[in-house]
């Protein structure tokens, strides 16, 4: 859907929307590993012949803030002006899509005339590969390893490993220091229903990258009586 949604707005990236022509309705954006906001500014012009008003914008996140440049709604004929959206990355990291929503005009609610699209590639420097293990009860309770792989320029060292519940236990196995670890990962009690969020910490030069989560489940085992029931 996602991709769909961009190729879409790749297509009409200079067509007239609501009488208002973007220089480009996906803006991408390659953020920095320390960055705590980008913006994307997505430039248009009035190419219609009459006033142009944009009504209303939607950011459809907390993370979006949106602002139309010098908070100017209403332009003239040939009037060009700049739509900026700021995202806050939080902890995120990897590629995130995010739209925002014009108005223009008596635009329907349901149905805006324009959706702008900021795709953020933000820096991976610690990746958990898988960052969920399961586990069915009645089944087989061997241990499964999170494999820890580190990016960038500087080692980082896994520093603590702590999960919020005493039904797994978790060994971390250190394969290249500062670049490898492998965190095994084993039920303590293989026939309860079981949840644990472990948190891994490290000693990443950027901060909001020191603490990662990962999760181990024990659950029932899925049967297609149980995946009949609503």
């Amino acid at each position: 859907m996602k991709l769909a949604m961009l190729l879409w707005s790749a297509m009409i990236a200079l067509a007239p929307a609501g009488g208002l022509e973007f220089d480009g309705l996906l803006k991408e954006i390659d953020a920095a590993a320390d960055a705590a906001t980008v913006t994307a500014e997505f430039g248009f012009t009035n190419q219609s012949g009459k006033p142009v008003t944009i009504s209303k914008t939607d950011p459809g996140c907390s993370c979006l803030t949106v602002e139309v440049a010098n908070g100017k709604l209403k332009y003239a004929p040939g009037e060009s002006g700049t739509v900026r959206a700021t995202f806050d990355m939080g902890n995120l990291a990897g590629t995130v899509d995010k739209m925002v929503a014009l108005w223009i005009d008596d635009d329907p609610l349901e149905k805006p005339s324009v959706q702008l699209n900021i795709r953020v590639h933000i820096p991976v420097l610690v990746e958990l590969e898988p960052k969920t293990v399961k586990w069915e009860i009645g089944g087989t309770a061997q241990s499964q390893a999170i494999h820890i792989r580190m990016a960038g320029d500087q080692p980082i060292h896994v520093t603590q490993v702590t999960p919020s519940s005493d039904a797994f236990s978790c060994e971390l196995k250190t394969l290249e220091d500062g670049r490898k670890y492998d965190l095994i990962v084993t039920p303590k009690v293989p026939d309860a229903p079981a949840l644990a969020i472990i948190r891994i910490e490290n000693d990443c030069a950027v901060a909001k990258h020191r603490t990662q989560q990962a999760f181990a489940v024990m659950r029932k085992a899925h049967t297609p009586e149980t995946m009949a029931k609503p």
